[in-house]
């Protein structure tokens, strides 16, 4: 879809947020130590995944030394690692691992995206910068025409994914179901799901257990095939 990838390349080139511009831009320049030999994409971040997914994953931002320096969403980060492995598990992803953007990962039917899509500092974007952010999410999500099933990945996420589900006019209960890890709302042909974050908080404390996000992957899964 020609749409997506212009979209794509519009928002690569964003400005929209100094802050954010300024940390992403420093993070590029200054680099990990590991990586020092690495090029970094230093820019926001597109979406990831085929252009007629039926399952779209939202996450928050993309991580410093992660997306912000491989390019490709969740590519590159403990997090990544986790999500991808928990994808190719339930039969979503070709592969268990992703490095770069040239690894030669496929999705099978799944698009992911973030809600902001630069870098923040502290991994944590202001109300403005997510506001300033909203108009790339729904236009890409309104550009997602088969998508039927919504994840989003930490409390942040899913509240931008409902703010934006209804801006694009889906059918969504007036009363905001509070985010859960297995929170679920099935509505006219569509399926919101909630899960934790795949963050080393998140993994590392045990929170998020291995297993609990291919129980919520299976189930999009299913539920695009009614």
């Amino acid at each position: 879809m020609a749409s997506l990838q212009l979209l794509s390349d519009e928002i690569a080139g964003c400005q929209k947020c100094p802050r954010l511009v300024s940390w992403r831009e420093e993070v590029a320049e200054v680099k990990r130590k590991s990586y020092q030999d690495q090029q970094y994409w230093g820019k926001p971040v597109p979406g990831f995944g085929p252009d007629d997914a039926k399952i779209v994953i939202v996450g928050l931002a993309p991580g410093a030394h992660g997306a912000n320096r491989t390019g490709r969403v969740f590519t590159g980060d403990s997090s990544g690692d986790w999500l991808y492995a928990a994808l190719y598990k339930s039969g979503l992803a070709n592969q268990s691992t992703s490095s770069d953007r040239n690894d030669g990962l496929q999705l099978n039917s799944v698009r992911i995206l973030t809600a902001v899509r630069c870098a923040p500092p502290g991994n944590k974007p202001t109300i403005e910068e997510r506001d300033n952010c909203a108009p790339w999410f729904t236009a890409e999500l309104k550009a997602l025409e088969n998508a039927k099933v919504f994840i989003a990945l930490g409390a942040f996420a899913w509240d931008a994914l409902w703010r934006a589900l209804r801006e694009i006019g889906l059918p969504l209960p007036a009363q905001k179901v509070p985010f859960s890890h297995g929170a679920s709302v099935e509505s006219n042909g569509y399926l919101l799901l909630a899960s934790y974050h795949p963050s080393q908080q998140n993994t590392f404390t045990g929170k998020l257990k291995p297993g609990a996000m291919e129980k919520i992957f299976s189930r999009a899964g299913r539920f695009t095939l009614r």
